[in-house]
């Protein structure tokens, strides 16, 4: 399993950044994938989460009404559009299929003026 994230940077507060992962080494199609966050000092936590058909999504409160999950199953990747970026979304992002597998190396997102 192989789990490339890209798209982070420094953006300030307001902004938007839209986050990729590809993936490789499993049946893409076949599974739930979800993008984590864990910031400085806490512990990972879940972020937004897809279904296999893109039919279902979650998101966490904190991030409702702002983020939005999606994925192309023909291009193996999931995608996270993130809008209305706040500091408290300061983080090293990272997406991951459920169940859970190895994680790769994530892409920094720093909000700040």
């Amino acid at each position: 399993v192989q789990l490339v994230e890209s798209g982070g940077g420094l953006v300030q507060p307001g902004g938007s950044l839209r986050l990729s992962c590809a993936a490789s080494g499993f049946t893409f199609s076949r599974y739930t994938m979800s993008w984590y966050r864990q910031a400085p000092g806490k512990e990972r936590e879940l972020v937004a989460e897809i279904s296999s058909a893109g039919g279902y999504t979650n998101y966490a409160d904190s991030v409702k009404g702002r983020f939005t999950i999606s994925r192309d199953n023909a291009k193996n990747t999931v995608y996270l559009q993130m809008n209305i970026l706040k500091p408290e979304d300061t983080a090293m992002y990272y997406c991951n299929k459920i169940p859970l597998g190895g994680w790769g190396q994530g892409t920094q997102v720093t909000v700040s003026s």
